[in-house]
């Protein structure tokens, strides 16, 4: 990579887009996973492209290139996501921020049969857990846990702390964890039910 972005800064068409060939399907897979939408997906990894053609000049190889094009495949997504939500609000997230609120009671999912987890509907309720994040949850979970990217990576891209991405990690699996427990509670008590 790096030679490549030495000779696309030097205005060779051909290194960037190789670099484009590289991490086309990364970064419209990041978008995706963000926008949840193909054709904002597309659009972000297009916007993300570009800007970093304009911004090529300015990358001083401080960080990785795939670290520094996540961060702007990132923020163009964002952008997009943010457009596209103004005037909506989550009724999904939990309310309740005192600290004298019941503890959570999460359901042990380890005596699930691993096919049962892995069902198709279980996957839905996956992806429309991750869509329903608050959007600095969702992003942190993206870019560590889909993308597999390491703390340190994401508190780069998202210029957070390493501390401040754990914590919003562990949030949203929270948020997650809760989702799903709901989901395996029901259908624990419909199961019960048809008995």
């Amino acid at each position: 990579d790096a030679v490549l972005v030495r000779f696309a800064q030097d205005d060779d068409t051909r290194a960037f887009d190789e670099l484009v060939r590289r991490y086309q399907d990364k970064v419209y897979r990041l978008s995706y996973k963000i926008l949840r939408h193909e054709d904002d997906a597309a659009e972000a990894l297009q916007d993300a492209f570009l800007s970093a053609y304009r911004g090529l000049g300015n990358f001083k190889a401080e960080s990785t290139f795939s670290t520094w094009l996540y961060r702007i495949a990132t923020n163009a997504s964002l952008m997009k996501y943010r457009k596209r939500r103004d005037g909506h609000v989550s009724l999904d997230q939990s309310q309740s921020t005192s600290e004298d609120a019941e503890p959570l009671q999460l359901a042990d999912w380890s005596a699930q049969p691993p096919e049962e987890l892995l069902t198709a509907e279980t996957r839905q309720v996956m992806a429309e857990g991750i869509e329903r994040l608050p959007e600095e949850l969702r992003t942190v979970f993206v870019l560590r846990d889909i993308e597999e990217l390491s703390n340190a990576e994401v508190a780069e891209i998202l210029d957070l702390s390493v501390a401040a991405v754990k914590s919003r990690l562990h949030r949203g699996r929270i948020q997650l964890r809760e989702r799903l427990n709901r989901y395996f509670t029901d259908r624990m008590t419909k199961k019960d039910r048809a008995r």
